[in-house]
């Protein structure tokens, strides 16, 4: 009999639009394991956003931390691992503030590793908290830009909606219909 392995799931979406709460939810769900949004981690620590040469750090940083939780994952028999931000936010957001596009290549190719791609809403109040945080008008492009690329790049994807109970549930939908599939 053989194990099945770990479920990848990224959550991915705009500022302020819940990603990490849902993460967090869906780890708990499931007994997963999380990896947490590396560009919060960056800016809490440094007091700033990345500069451009550091955007592949960021990226190269995320895939290790990934790769680690996918075996810890493996270690402790978890059936998911959720990953808060991925590549491709690092990338879109590169390419939105520094005209950078350079990763996006990289960054789409990596996004189709993942079992499942769930896209948070902007349907939730926006929100600054306390660390660097653009405002609603930003969230909005950034969002138009991440479904467009999607879209584009044909990664398949689901837009989780609603707040509290009804946001997980439409994340538990999208993540049960890939393992049913």
């Amino acid at each position: 009999m053989t194990a099945l392995l770990p479920l990848r799931v990224a959550v991915i979406g705009a500022e302020c639009t819940g990603k990490t709460t849902l993460c967090q939810a869906l780890a708990q769900d499931a007994a997963g394991i999380w990896v947490p949004e590396l560009l919060r981690e960056f800016v809490q620590t440094s007091g700033r956003v990345p500069s451009p040469s550091e955007q592949p750090l960021l990226i190269e940083e995320q895939v290790r931390r990934e790769h680690m939780a996918l075996a810890e994952a493996a270690r402790k028999g978890a059936t998911r691992v959720l990953i808060d931000s991925t590549p491709l936010v690092t990338a879109l957001y590169s390419a939105m503030y520094y005209e950078d596009r350079t990763l996006l290549a990289l960054a789409s190719s990596h996004q189709r590793r993942y079992d499942v791609t769930l896209v948070t809403a902007t349907d939730l109040t926006w929100e600054a908290d306390g660390i660097q945080r653009d405002g609603p008008a930003a969230r909005d492009r950034f969002h138009a830009l991440l479904m467009h690329w999607l879209v584009a790049e044909d990664i398949p994807h689901a837009l989780i909606e609603g707040s509290g109970a009804a946001r997980l549930a439409s994340a538990r939908k999208a993540i049960d219909g890939t393992r049913s599939t």
